[in-house]
């Protein structure tokens, strides 16, 4: 990953998709504008700094920049809390620098034995604990019976980009690709600017861009989201079409993982799928569920 970069290039597409009209900027005569959105002028008029400074900064530059004044460019360039929250990341990243790098390979992730008793509790629920790389660490027995397609790759822990981008059932398991695209495309962004060094993440991208032009293409806009709630449509290959909500809640005791829980509407269509999709789950149909095998990595 290269900070400076990164900085340069996320605050130039911020800036691109806000017009003077949007930003309550007065336009002056006919003549065309030569950049889309913002001039870099107006962005520090906006944010209350100098045009130098801005353009510092946008170049890369992130020393000693202080909160007032990335909240005057939050503020400026109209960022919502995900965007807000990856530029004070990559802030911090230039201002701290590289970390030392460790010796040896790193140490396959897992799930401590108390967390996974709690999402097996949860037998009505498909749950599922994830990493910052969106690797499926763990999962209840409806958990992996819900992304079975994901466990059909040989690679292990099974990965969301790589299932999304590499793997052509994708398409059929997302009802809407592009959005689920997306999503994931700016769930790992996200995740670069929290963790630019982390190693592993850095080869997932790699491979990703280097194996698919739409992740190349989705990279570069920049784009970042929380994964915090939100709607899940897929088609499964046994149940069909389920229309499903989930909640993320962090793992306190375990930096970096999230255990992601998702149910359908009491009385729905979804709701009687989920309930066959259990009763599938528990046959020697499904894939099983290996508490010390594939699911921990």
């Amino acid at each position: 990953m290269d900070n400076a970069n990164d900085i340069r290039e996320f605050l130039t597409t911020r800036r691109a998709r806000i017009t003077p009209d949007q930003a309550g900027l007065p336009v002056f005569g006919h003549r065309q504008r030569r950049v889309p959105g913002l001039r870099r002028e107006e962005v520090a008029l906006l944010a209350g700094m100098s045009t130098e400074y801005y353009v510092r900064l946008e170049r890369g530059n992130a020393k000693g920049v202080s909160e007032a004044v990335l909240e005057g460019i939050s503020q400026a360039l109209r960022l919502d809390d995900a965007e807000r929250t990856h530029l004070y990341d990559l802030v911090r990243t230039a201002n701290q620098g590289a970390p030392q790098r460790r010796r040896g390979p790193a140490r396959p992730q897992q799930v401590r034995p108390g967390v996974q008793r709690m999402i097996d509790a949860m037998t009505a629920l498909p749950t599922i604990v994830q990493n910052e790389r969106l690797d499926l660490i763990a999962s209840n027995q409806l958990g992996r019976a819900f992304y079975s397609e994901m466990y059909v790759q040989p690679q292990r822990p099974p990965n969301f980009g790589r299932f999304l981008f590499l793997d052509p059932r994708s398409r059929d398991f997302y009802r809407d690709w592009d959005d689920a695209a997306r999503q994931t495309v700016a769930l790992l962004r996200s995740a670069a600017g929290r963790a630019p060094y982390d190693r592993a993440l850095s080869d997932l991208v790699g491979e990703l861009s280097t194996r698919s032009n739409d992740f190349r293409t989705l990279w570069a806009v920049h784009d970042v989201r929380l994964h915090h709630s939100g709607a899940k449509n897929v088609h499964h290959p046994v149940v069909g079409d389920l229309d499903l909500t989930f909640e993320g809640l962090a793992v306190a005791s375990d930096q970096g993982l999230s255990v992601i829980a998702y149910t359908a509407e009491p009385g729905s269509p979804s709701h009687d799928s989920l309930q066959l999709l259990a009763t599938w789950a528990a046959t020697d149909q499904a894939p099983r569920h290996q508490a010390h095998d594939d699911t921990h990595f």
